[in-house]
């Protein structure tokens, strides 16, 4: 398929209802006016196909020669980590949500060897904690984390936190860009846009 536009983008979310608008309570316990499960995209083929599409595309800026493995982050980015590394035939490894209490009661599954350059893989970023999570257990397994790769940017501060702890943030479009194109198409309302848009500010502004 051609390269997708951010349109494309935005327009395959909606239609697979991976971005809803209402009120929503999120795990922080704040409420968002908008709200992204992009956990529902493998399951339309032509979303998810598109999805992996994009990853490569931010893989191929990184320098395919440039790291030697990609690590996923749970939940949603061990699946699109696992077809992109089959994509891409890179070696592939995944972080626990909680380490194992039994057996060799690893934080990282898949083998990690000293010095490896990693490269993470999430479906978005809010805040950049789980991102920073996992690079903290796969920098006690001996890799090195050079970036990340990951759908939307929520812009509330993660590329800020993940810069300052030296991993670049390769995302491929933020938040703002996907209203736009939705208020464009006639599929959002200005003023549920703008309500968004204004939920959006306050966080980036909001300290912590």
């Amino acid at each position: 398929m051609a390269d997708p536009s951010v349109k494309d983008f935005a327009l395959a979310l909606a239609k697979a209802e991976a971005i809803k608008f209402g009120s929503f309570r999120l795990t922080s316990g704040r409420l968002s006016p908008y709200y992204l499960d992009l956990r529902v995209l493998p399951s339309s083929p032509e979303a998810f196909h598109m999805c992996i599409e994009i990853y490569g595309e931010l893989a191929g800026k990184v320098g395919l020669e440039n790291f030697d493995l990609l690590v996923g982050v749970p939940t949603a980015g061990m699946v699109f980590a696992s077809a992109l590394a089959y994509r891409l035939r890179k070696p592939m490894a995944y972080v626990r949500k909680e380490a194992k209490g039994w057996g060799l009661k690893r934080d990282v599954e898949g083998k990690v060897k000293p010095g490896s350059r990693v490269v993470l893989v999430d479906d978005l970023i809010t805040t950049g904690k789980s991102l920073l999570e996992a690079a903290e257990a796969l920098q006690e397994a001996g890799g090195k984390v050079l970036g990340a790769l990951v759908l939307i940017d929520r812009e509330e501060g993660g590329l800020e936190n993940l810069s300052r702890r030296g991993i670049n943030l390769h995302p491929y479009t933020r938040v703002t860009e996907i209203l736009e194109a939705l208020k464009a198409e006639n599929l959002l309302e200005e003023a549920k846009y703008r309500e968004v848009l204004d939920y959006i500010k306050r966080q980036t502004s909001s300290p912590g």
